[in-house]
């Protein structure tokens, strides 16, 4: 299910979303400051481009809750509102309840991406 499951991702809902990560983090990547949030974005838009087989960790300290306030304030919240209402899209057939459930995942992901790790 893990290659079919990601190609059909990709074309319907996993280029849009990917790219939607790529554009916050050229965004972040104009300021300097900004360069390894942009960064992590750029991992975060390979999960969202093929996200079927891997997994979401959680972790992270101090540092992480502040980067993770700031981000969610400036890039966090439109983030996760376009994946949690793609997800609700994709979850009203039967069919598109496994892609939906991945829109779901990254939206969690959207709000509070530092200090997780992709594993798969």
């Amino acid at each position: 299910m893990g290659c079919l499951g990601n190609v059909l991702w990709f074309i319907f809902g996993g280029l849009i979303s990917g790219l939607s990560w790529c554009l916050v983090g050229c965004l972040w990547c104009i300021t300097i400051v900004g360069i390894p949030i942009g960064v992590q974005c750029f991992k975060f838009a390979g999960l969202s481009f093929f996200p079927f087989g891997k997994e979401v960790e959680y972790g992270g300290g101090a540092g992480s809750l502040i980067v993770n306030i700031l981000w969610l304030v400036l890039s966090g919240l439109p983030l996760a509102i376009e994946h949690a209402v793609m997800g609700c899209i994709l979850c009203v057939t039967i069919i598109g309840i496994p892609f939906g459930l991945q829109q779901f995942k990254i939206a969690k992901l959207a709000l509070m991406p530092f200090g997780a790790r992709i594993v798969g």
